[in-house]
């Protein structure tokens, strides 16, 4: 029988740069649309996280893709791809 290797699906968010004030690291703030179970009405809700940016070549505005890795700090577990 052969053994399978575990195969580790990591989150992954699309969002956009709200902050670069810190060092090698930036602030991405992620919006879903939920729909409301009772009223149907469509509302955004917004998340903001603390993502690894090695490199200081991002921008406020921009628009990039993150995924889940190993905690780099208290704070910070995600790392852009």
């Amino acid at each position: 029988m052969p053994t399978e290797t575990p195969t580790t699906t990591h989150r992954s968010f699309t969002g956009t740069i709200v902050s670069t004030k810190m060092a090698k690291t930036i602030v991405v703030r992620v919006d879903r649309v939920l729909v409301h179970p009772k009223y149907g009405k469509r509302y955004r809700v917004s998340r903001k996280y603390p993502v690894h940016a090695p490199t200081g070549t991002f921008q406020v505005g921009q628009i990039v893709t993150f995924v889940e890795c190993k905690p780099i700090s208290k704070t910070i577990h995600w790392r852009v791809r």
